[in-house]
């Protein structure tokens, strides 16, 4: 059997409007770390002196999510460094896995940071010292943290949506968790001040360690997917079938794979032509399917077209065909 193989891009080079959602991604994941590193670090240093001076473990817990989200906003500066490398000989696919594999490590960090702030909750807790002290400043470092979080979810929210950077996106989502931490935080300073009852504020501690435990399950699930190489959402498939029947000669998509690259899209595929077709002539409709699929479906990082002669594609064992993206199998 004649194999035939067409790519829009060779080892990983990018066409030039590839090269500036790059370019605009790498602006906004830098922007959204410079964000990150001074809000968070702002409300880490209040949380913590505060919750020192008041006695609070629910204060200087959330403090400490606060300085996890200033080693967050770091750890992307140097990913940043990393993704904006070109593609070289070791790594022909370039370099923006890192942003993945930074994702999956937040996801950790976060997980032991939850952990640890549940261990010492439950040790005041059990131990029965505790005694709040000076709750009126406890109280309104609290309402600050739940402005400031506002404000830096929100940011997040759309620099990560405008540089589809899962990274970013993950950020996101720990910063509105961490809105919902610091309104946990001044509900049980609210509580201890009024009942007198110093243990509410260490419970609270406890629920903010499991919630924190809970968003980073949450994004180790999402980044694991894409460190798989899987993909949830069959709608680029029936964009590829799509652009495969617009285009005169192709037909029959079948060994269809397609996997996230940092917010890119890594395409492989068989199609089907005429067997009598010349080279030049099966090279021009793989041209053509490219460029549908390309106008149909933003951010392509590559696509790779398997040429076959018409019904020779009995024994494919592996990828998705259309009988399947279409739902007929």
């Amino acid at each position: 059997m004649c194999v035939l193989y067409f790519g829009i891009e060779a080892f990983g080079a990018m066409d030039e409007d590839s090269m500036d959602i790059q370019s605009n991604k790498i602006k906004s994941i830098r922007f959204a770390a410079i964000t990150a590193v001074v809000g968070n670090g702002i409300l880490a240093v209040l949380n913590v002196v505060a919750g020192i001076l008041s006695n609070s473990n629910a204060l200087i817990a959330n403090g400490v999510d606060s300085f996890s989200d200033v080693s967050i906003g770091i750890m992307t500066f140097v990913v940043v460094r990393i993704i904006s490398k070109p593609a070289d000989q070791n790594h022909p696919w370039g370099h923006k896995r890192a942003e993945t594999v930074a994702t999956a490590f937040l996801a950790f960090l976060l997980f032991f940071m939850g952990a640890q702030l549940i261990i010492n909750a439950a040790s005041a807790l059990i131990s029965g010292e505790q005694e709040l002290m000076s709750s009126g400043l406890a109280m309104g470092i609290a309402g600050v943290s739940i402005a400031g979080k506002l404000l830096l979810a929100y940011s997040q929210y759309r620099l990560g949506k405008r540089a589809d950077s899962a990274m970013i996106k993950a950020n996101a989502k720990n910063m509105t968790s961490d809105v919902l931490v610091s309104v946990g935080v001044l509900v049980g300073l609210v509580i201890s001040t009024v009942t007198g009852a110093a243990h509410a504020d260490s419970i609270i501690a406890i629920l903010i360690g499991v919630w924190i435990i809970k968003t980073a399950v949450g994004i180790f699930m999402e980044v694991n997917l894409e460190l798989m190489d899987g993909n949830n959402d069959i709608a680029p498939y029936r964009i590829i079938v799509e652009a495969v029947n617009a285009v005169d000669g192709a037909s029959n998509v079948h060994r269809a794979r397609i996997r996230r690259i940092a917010g890119l899209w890594d395409i492989v595929f068989d199609i089907d032509v005429d067997p009598n077709c010349t080279v030049l002539e099966a090279h021009n409709i793989a041209l053509a399917v490219e460029d549908e699929i390309k106008q149909r479906l933003e951010n392509v990082f590559d696509i790779m077209i398997h040429v076959e002669p018409q019904g020779d594609d009995a024994d494919e064992t592996f990828g998705l065909s259309e009988n399947i993206i279409d739902g007929k199998d």
